[in-house]
């Protein structure tokens, strides 16, 4: 199991294999399933940030809440939960975590007290030009073709982009 998710299993489905052989499908045949490569790609690719990160004191999560902020300062804790796509019981010690490490200052709003706002500070501002680096090593780790990449993240932009449509017709 773990050579497998170190990628050394290089199977790819052929979907004339999914038949059994009444010719029904196998629906529930792993390698079929949409949600297992995306899932594994993103524990992985998760896990690949860990020593990148380490150094500044950071986990994924937090690393994402802070880019959220990066793009734009402050925000309230809905606006960076709805970016991060992250609940509320997830982000709140998360981001209690960043104010310990003086990284942000939350504060509840002016107009609505009942609206926390997360700002950066000084040294949550300093730590992106530090954080440069990260994206870097982990393309270099990768070590795939840039346009396969880039063209990746087209398809999985359009792929959340479905996703979230969805998401607001079930509300």
């Amino acid at each position: 199991m773990r050579d497998e998710m170190k990628g050394k299993r290089t199977t790819q489905t052929d979907p004339s294999d999914l038949a059994s052989s009444s010719g029904k499908a196998h629906t529930v045949v792993l390698d079929a399933q949409l949600c297992f490569p995306l899932y594994a790609a993103s524990r992985l690719l998760t896990r690949q940030y860990q020593p990148l990160l380490e150094r500044f004191g950071l986990t994924y999560p937090q690393y994402v809440v802070l880019m959220v902020l990066w793009e734009r300062a402050p925000r309230t804790v809905g606006e960076i939960g709805e970016r991060a796509l992250l609940n509320s019981n997830t982000l709140t010690p998360l981001l209690k975590r960043l104010e310990a490490q003086g990284l942000i200052r939350r504060q509840r709003a002016v107009s609505d007290e009942r609206v926390v706002e997360v700002h950066l500070t000084e040294r949550g501002e300093l730590l992106q030009a530090e954080c440069a680096c990260v994206q870097h090593a982990l393309r270099e780790q990768i070590a795939m073709a840039p346009e396969k990449l880039v063209a990746l993240k087209a398809g999985l932009d359009e792929f959340l982009g479905h996703l979230r449509r969805l998401e607001n017709i079930a509300d």
